[in-house]
């Protein structure tokens, strides 16, 4: 073997060694990209949009908003519904939590309230089953306590959908 000055590094082994690493790199991000790869479908949301909100006034201090949405399952498992929670950012900043209405409820208001249209979609409610990998239209009805002109002057309208098994989900009016 030659022998080395101080200050002098073998090539060759540097070359090894740089070439292991860079092997070792390569395997590790394989490894990584296979792993999220087969985990791609295990997270459990629901994405998608509201699509139309439609309100009324239920006296001189509240108001109703009926919200009709779309969603999506992309997840390799059921999403399965424990609660739909509809809040508003009124134009003051004031976050205001709706009451959401029964689907009995929803369908009499249909019916006394002719002006609000026709009820296109069934509500979401709790223990509802969605599906993998299928999407859907729905609608929620939610009597805030504020007046219609409040409400009709909103900043924002959020639908937080929650799962059993605790993942949550939101749907915001763009």
């Amino acid at each position: 073997m030659p022998a080395y000055e101080k200050g002098d590094k073998p090539q060759l082994v540097r070359k090894e060694f740089l070439v292991t690493f860079g092997v070792g790199l390569v395997v590790i991000l394989i490894a990584v990209a296979a792993i999220l790869y087969v985990q791609r479908g295990s997270h459990i949301e629901l994405k998608g949009a509201i699509l139309k909100v439609r309100t009324i006034a239920a006296d001189e201090s509240s108001s109703l908003a009926v919200i009709d949405f779309r969603f999506a399952n992309p997840s390799d498992f059921p999403f399965v519904v424990r609660s739909v929670d509809v809040s508003v950012t009124a134009g003051n900043g004031t976050l205001y939590n709706g009451a959401t209405v029964s689907e009995v409820d929803a369908k009499r208001l249909f019916e006394y309230y002719p002006v609000l249209g026709q009820k296109y979609n069934d509500s979401l409610l709790a223990r509802d089953k969605i599906p993998l990998h299928t999407a859907a239209d729905r609608m929620i009805v939610a009597r805030f306590e504020m007046p219609l002109s409040q409400l009709d002057a909103r900043k924002n309208l959020t639908v937080r959908i929650e799962d059993v098994d605790g993942p949550a989900s939101e749907l915001s009016e763009k």
